[in-house]
């Protein structure tokens, strides 16, 4: 690379290195450090352009042809429709607790489908997660089960994927760290004992803590995973994943505004979601429940057992023209048909509180109406 293209940033326009440039990965390193508020290694880190092309790249290069998927009872939508495309691999569901998965389940289900993995691969399953702020959810993972789930993990040599796409979106305390990832409960908290290879991958993305049309995100992955990536195909290809945007967004953590725009953010999301959550308290119907999340974007409603909110949802929307997403596109066995899951960070507190209270009148209504006809 000649000076003329370093001192230019000119290199920003050809393919770049297969897992990204230096400067974006230490800028970076940096950003997530003083998010997490914990260490974070520039050579952990691997570009992408985006959690979903992410979890693509964990599965096309990771984890064997014939591998198992192990998903949340209730885990994120367009994640089921990407592992879908993945047509020679066996999708398991395995229940969510309050505090995380249910652990005693997901051992059976591992020793039920184990197998030696295809040489070249790491890995025969991969469990798909979300620990903090889970969507469609909003729990977070028990330090137990987070330093259970990792014991698992190294047990049987299975990967955990987790989409970390919320975890710097924390209200209850602005001032103190996240919830710490699993990633780093890995490295750290259990050490890197004799014969430590890694079993997390903390997939993130820009998309909601920057802009989503930017198209940007990382892994950060242990070494063996790095090297993975680092001789991906698909990477060495076409270089660095939107390696130009990597530049600019480099450029915007150098000079402090990614982080600005992060408080700003928060800031925001908080009010919202304090303001969805007050008008759920006080006008969410008897029969009815929710938990309010500490950070992410989602509130997570439980409806009676035989109400079926997709219809629900139709009836909202032609006689309110209010609606959210209904429980079953969040399961893989299309369960859930008596969740609905509302979304606060796209509008301002007031238009929330009039919409959610609309649609708490609606519920109303629809409990009544189902209870006539039952």
């Amino acid at each position: 690379m000649s000076k003329y293209e370093l001192k230019n940033s000119s290199f920003l326009f050809q393919y770049g290195p297969s897992i990204g440039t230096t400067e974006f990965r230490k800028s970076l390193a940096s950003f997530l450090a003083d998010g997490y508020r914990s260490e974070v290694n520039m050579s952990d880190l691997v570009q992408t352009s985006g959690a979903t092309n992410g979890l693509h790249l964990i599965l096309s290069t990771l984890v064997d042809l014939a591998g198992v998927i192990f998903v949340d009872e209730y885990t994120y939508m367009i994640a089921l429709e990407t592992i879908a495309q993945f047509n020679t691999m066996k999708i398991v569901p395995v229940p969510l607790d309050e505090d995380g998965p249910n652990l005693a389940t997901l051992q059976a289900l591992i020793d039920q489908h184990r197998f030696e993995p295809t040489k070249g691969k790491l890995f025969w399953g991969v469990y798909y997660t979300m620990p903090t702020f889970h969507n469609p959810t909003g729990i977070v993972f028990s330090e137990e089960k987070c330093q259970q789930l990792i014991k698992l993990a190294r047990a049987t040599d299975i990967l955990i994927a987790c989409d970390d796409v919320y975890n710097l979106l924390h209200y209850a305390d602005p001032d103190a760290p996240p919830p710490k990832r699993l990633f780093a409960r890995d490295i750290a908290d259990l050490g890197r004992v004799e014969g430590w290879r890694g079993n997390v991958i903390s997939n993130g993305s820009f998309s909601k803590i920057l802009s989503p049309g930017i198209r940007l995100g990382w892994m950060e992955c242990p070494p063996r995973c790095v090297e993975a990536f680092r001789n991906s195909g698909v990477l060495i290809s076409g270089g660095a994943a939107n390696n130009y945007t990597g530049g600019v967004v480099a450029t915007l953590i150098q000079m402090g505004l990614a982080r600005r725009q992060l408080d700003h953010y928060r800031t925001n999301y908080a009010a919202r979601l304090g303001a969805m959550a007050e008008t759920l308290q006080a006008h969410l119907p008897a029969g009815c429940s929710f938990r309010k999340p500490n950070g992410g974007y989602f509130v997570w409603i439980r409806f009676p057992s035989h109400i079926d909110c997709a219809e629900f949802n139709r009836y909202c929307l032609e006689k309110y023209r209010v609606s959210a997403i209904p429980g079953v596109r969040f399961s893989f066995a299309k369960e859930a048909r008596h969740f609905l899951r509302l979304t606060f960070a796209f509008h301002e507190p007031d238009y929330l509180r009039r919409s959610v209270r609309t649609l708490c009148e609606a519920a109303g209504e629809y409990l009544e109406i189902a209870a006539s006809t039952a």
